[in-house]
């Protein structure tokens, strides 16, 4: 049961899975609740692009690949808001044009040193010290944010519009989301690949939301289920030999699995909405007040 952890390279990898699992399925509950799933996926794509930009460009991978990220989030927000262009059609056309650069300009530079496989599908033997502190700064940097701007996220999360009216920075909200997406997406790209970040942000909070109508329950438990999937996905990786990124959203589906057979089974009940759990929170939000 112990022999993977003789390996530095392993204990580096599932560490780096458990804090990716958590962090991605921390920020997956606001991505659910704006119905906005496919921003995920999108953007992870679109990353990828970054990432060969930074490459070409000579700059730090992690820098210029948050900056990329974030830029495409911005322009997504920027072109979603043009009457005629629905969101997932501004996310699928920026973010696959990012996309489609990426792979161009791995085509045409061909000394690409970071592996293309293992950025699409993860690989814990990639996970350097370097990438072990980038999550580790980048999750206690999210749990900052999202600690000290709590109200101010679950108000624009639910209705942006009575937020703005209250007084809410959402234009500030929204930029401020976007680069903690954007570098989560950055940070999760060894481990889990791009085409598989958009499941670990996503599974772990759709579980969560079908054990709990609370907002602060469902935050924790999306976290923390994403966290155990993360370490279990890893461990079995390392014994079935399989892409670790693709074992950890396997276990993942597995644990939704079990949730939705659980609550199909238990004793039903009226379901509370829970966009009115912490209405007493959001109402102390008056105009022009910090807290």
């Amino acid at each position: 049961m112990f022999e993977p952890f003789e390996y530095q390279f392993f204990v580096r990898g599932i560490l780096a899975a458990t804090l990716v699992g958590g962090l991605c399925g921390m920020i997956g509950v606001y991505i659910v609740l704006k119905r906005m799933s496919y921003i995920g996926h999108g953007l992870s794509h679109a990353v990828l692009g970054g990432a060969v930009v930074s490459f070409v460009l000579s700059i730090n991978f992690l820098i210029g690949a948050t900056v990329w990220g974030f830029f495409c989030a911005q322009l997504i927000a920027l072109t979603a808001k043009k009457r005629k262009i629905a969101a997932d059609a501004a996310i699928g056309v920026i973010t696959t044009a990012s996309f489609a650069m990426g792979i161009v300009l791995i085509s045409r530079y061909k000394s690409f040193t970071r592996d293309f496989e293992a950025a699409l599908f993860g690989n814990i033997l990639g996970v350097s010290v370097v990438d072990l502190m980038a999550i580790v700064v980048t999750t206690l940097l999210t749990i900052a944010v999202l600690f000290v701007a709590y109200k101010y996220f679950l108000f624009a999360t639910f209705d942006g519009e009575v937020a703005q009216f209250y007084g809410v920075p959402t234009g500030w909200v929204e930029t401020l989301f976007s680069l903690v997406l954007a570098a989560t997406i950055v940070v999760s790209m060894q481990v889990l690949g791009v085409l598989l970040i958009a499941g670990a942000t996503v599974i772990p909070p759709v579980s969560a939301r079908m054990l709990s109508d609370r907002f602060r329950t469902v935050l924790l438990l999306s976290t923390g289920l994403g966290a155990a999937c993360g370490f279990v996905g890893i461990y079995l990786s390392f014994f079935i030999d399989v892409s670790s990124g693709a074992a950890v959203v396997l276990v993942e589906a597995g644990v939704f699995a079990l949730v939705m057979a659980y609550s199909n089974f238990r004793p039903r009940r009226v379901p509370n909405q829970l966009e009115n759990v912490h209405r007493a929170d959001v109402g102390r939000l008056s105009p022009g007040e910090p807290d």
